[in-house]
């Protein structure tokens, strides 16, 4: 017996204890597996340097240090977290910069019409520091996160207006953020390799001034249940936020954050893992983790993470093999693309658009393998929807 099927087999085991009837049986189908992809294999790398399936195009947006074409737009440096908010027929696509606020930390946003061409960009942010991933909110807003200690969330407007610090959500070492619009909270990771799982709740949904940050705890096992704590100080000093509720559930380098169906995914990069919280029975389980694939896996270093329409997860490396990963709803994990020739970079800010057949992300540092060197790309093609 190899050590990942005996890993395996002992969280079937301790989940068939925790968990009966149809709860046992969706912590049995976790974690994900290996399969082919639904989109078939991938061909030769294209033009610019990208492994696709057939069907599947892709093409330069931005390019960090140059104008984005069609505009008069520097585009920032080091790439990082996205997302798209529909703009009429067309779309915007948002990104931070994971850089340092005298280097241009902050966040952009590129303005399409619906043909999918670029009409106009501009900054949204700036002054702020490592603004590494975040989260679109439903009144259409994005929320850049900074990843430093004691760390902010910026409630950015791509449509127009000022940026404001919402220092109610906590500071600490933020990464993403994902709104959850049935519970009316925003979900928050926390990049510490014994950092917390928080929610944020509003005290008035859609106003994010005020409210009340809360952790989430739990045992120290890979599945079970979880209930809240409010967090005595959200400002984390002298004492940390995660250091503040007795309880509460360390994880090891929070990253990326998704949340749909009364389910939120998010991912841990200091153990390659997908974590799956259904609200619905406030329990938690895997939904991935490379100790526990049969064979080789394909994903490592997990890092930000989107969803479709469809239900499929979309998950970027930092490392591993420069891929984005695919999980779907059976918990079948697959690659659906590679980016060759940039070892020394990460793939980031997946965000699909309204219509949900392009998909965006950047390689935050591009060939040079600098921050300097980041390039922002769209996959157009026949998504599953």
């Amino acid at each position: 017996m190899d050590r990942r099927f005996f890993m395996r087999a002992s969280v079937i085991a301790a989940g068939t204890t925790a968990f009966s009837g149809s709860l046992m049986r969706g912590a049995l189908a976790a974690p994900a597996q290996n399969a082919a992809s639904p989109y078939g294999p991938l061909l030769a790398a294209d033009a610019n340097g990208i492994q696709l399936p057939a069907g599947f195009t892709s093409q330069v947006v931005a390019r960090t240090g140059q104008t984005v074409p069609g505009t008069s737009y520097v585009w920032h440096q080091a790439p990082d977290g996205g997302a798209c908010f529909a703009d009429g027929t067309g779309w915007i696509y948002t990104s931070n910069a994971e850089v340092s606020a005298a280097s241009g930390g902050g966040a952009s946003m590129i303005r399409f019409n619906s043909a999918g061409n670029v009409t106009s960009a501009s900054r949204i942010l700036s002054g702020t520091s490592t603004n590494c991933a975040g989260g679109k909110t439903p009144w259409n807003t994005w929320l850049s996160c900074e990843e430093i200690s004691l760390g902010r969330v910026w409630e950015t407007y791509p449509f127009g207006g000022t940026a404001v610090a919402r220092p109610a959500m906590g500071r600490f070492k933020h990464e993403a953020a994902a709104a959850d619009p049935v519970r009316q909270v925003i979900y928050l990771t926390e990049d510490e390799t014994n950092g917390r799982f928080y929610r944020f709740v509003p005290t008035t949904w859609g106003n994010l001034s005020a409210g009340t940050l809360q952790v989430l705890v739990a045992g120290s096992a890979t599945s079970g249940s979880f209930t809240w704590a409010n967090v005595p100080d959200p400002d984390g000093s002298p004492t940390a936020t995660r250091s503040q509720v007795s309880g509460s559930k360390s994880f090891n380098g929070g990253e990326g954050c998704w949340y749909a169906s009364d389910t939120v995914w998010f991912t841990t990069k200091g153990d390659n893992r997908v974590w799956q919280l259904n609200l619905l029975t406030n329990t938690y389980e895997l939904a991935y983790d490379d100790n526990l694939v049969t064979g080789t896996p394909t994903l490592t270093g997990v890092d930000n993470i989107t969803g479709s329409s469809a239900g499929d997860l979309y998950v970027a490396e930092d490392g591993g093999n420069m891929e984005i990963n695919m999980i779907t709803p059976d918990d079948k994990i697959s690659v659906f693309l590679r980016v060759t020739g940039q070892s020394s970079s990460e793939l980031t800010g997946p965000a699909f658009n309204p219509a949900g057949n392009r998909l965006y992300f950047s390689s935050q540092r591009g060939t040079s393998g600098s921050s300097s060197g980041g390039i922002t790309y769209c996959v157009t093609g026949p998504f599953r929807t």
